[in-house]
């Protein structure tokens, strides 16, 4: 075994550290402030051509690995960006997975380009009010009329919308009760996202201010059937495709939460003297920042091993769940522990922990709770009757 990063992907860490050096916290809490998508850092990121890491060489990608990826986000979220930094950028390097291996060439022709340039944001159509995580039961229909679909339904926590040109959006063709099994009969489509027939609301929300979340109220949209990506009624199946890299780079994204919290809250031990001391010499201090930064390598390795495994074609399925998992308690916990340490001045805006706080809970909760990947470990791993 070999741990050792190889030479081109601590150059790769090296160069887009270099990019995030100009957006410092001052930026990513003026734009927390404004609650505004930060589009020269997204532009910054898509000029140094890093939106386009994992995708084909023949579209304008660099066509490497997830692991690639994994070390990209985590540089962006370390750099103090933290969710709203790695959510501007998320979408594009892994989002549309599923257009990149069930597209047409002359889909991949049309979109792929636009997407690696940073010319085509992309939102994520998938979850709805009433379903949550039981995708199979959604409600958005789509019906075939002649050369399109006509498309109705409600959407929530869709990422980007009020700045997206495109969405990648799941909807059901085929009525439940006339499949086979209830994952069949959904259908993916890569489309417009017209807001003649999307009504689009935001969310207000706790953190990540600069990257939107919204609620999506669509009526008559009309999808030409060359929009449709691959066979239709199988969707959810093409879906899958993208969710154990989806876990693998939130992994990688709450570990640069967490070191950058650690590395902060680090800082402030060694600098605040109360009673005539640093309050880093006080054991009280110090144990529960070690044990962060112990919990945050132990993460990182099992995230790395998930990367490695993808990239070489083996199964992931519990790594990467167990590292999305893992690394979400870490990086929560490690904010959480520098804030503490900051004291009172942890909860004012000055010294952005308090952001690295909001940031990092988010990961505790999406894309999939830590509860329900417990229930897949427990399945598929321990052998356990399915709970739910």
């Amino acid at each position: 075994m070999n741990y050792q990063l190889s030479e081109e992907q601590e150059a790769i860490r090296t160069e887009v550290r270099k990019v995030c050096s100009e957006f410092g916290d001052a930026y990513w809490r003026e734009q927390d402030k404004k609650g505004e998508f930060p589009e020269d850092f997204y532009q910054a990121m898509a000029s140094g051509g890093w939106l386009g890491v994992a995708m084909p060489e023949a579209y304008g990608g660099s066509e490497l690995g997830i692991t690639e990826a994994a070390l990209i986000l985590q540089e962006v979220a370390g750099s103090g960006a933290c969710m709203s930094g790695a959510s501007a950028i998320h979408m594009n390097i892994f989002g549309v997975n599923p257009l990149v291996i069930h597209g047409t060439e002359q889909q991949k022709s049309a979109w792929l380009p636009d997407v690696i340039q940073g010319k085509c944001k992309v939102a994520f159509g998938v979850t709805e009010p009433d379903v949550g995580l039981n995708t199979t039961q959604l409600k958005t229909r789509a019906v075939l009329e002649g050369d399109h679909y006509r498309v109705d339904g409600h959407k929530v926590w869709i990422s980007t919308a009020q700045v997206a040109n495109k969405i990648l959006l799941l909807a059901r063709t085929t009525p439940i009760e006339e499949t086979q099994r209830p994952a069949d009969g959904l259908s993916l489509f890569f489309t417009d996202l017209d807001r003649n027939a999307i009504d689009v609301r935001e969310i207000e929300k706790c953190g990540r201010a600069a990257v939107d979340s919204n609620e999506l109220f669509i009526e008559n949209l009309r999808v030409p059937v060359e929009h449709r990506l691959g066979e239709e009624g199988r969707g959810f199946y093409y879906l899958l495709d993208g969710l154990n890299p989806e876990r693998i780079l939130v992994a990688s994204e709450a570990i640069g939460i967490g070191r950058v919290a650690l590395e902060r809250g680090a800082r402030y031990a060694r600098e605040r003297s109360v009673f005539g001391r640093p309050i880093g010499q006080n054991q009280a201090v110090q144990h529960p920042l070690a044990d962060s930064w112990a919990r945050l390598e132990a993460a990182n390795l099992l995230t790395m091993k998930a990367a490695w495994l993808y990239d070489n074609g083996k199964p992931c399925g519990p790594e990467a769940n167990a590292a999305k998992y893992l690394s979400a308690e870490a990086g929560y916990e490690a904010a959480d522990r520098a804030m503490q340490v900051h004291g009172g001045f942890g909860y004012s805006k000055e010294f952005h922990v308090e952001r690295y706080w909001r940031e990092a809970k988010l990961l505790r909760m999406v894309p999939v709770s830590p509860e329900l990947i417990l229930c897949h470990i427990a399945e598929r791993v321990l052998g356990l009757p399915k709970s739910y």
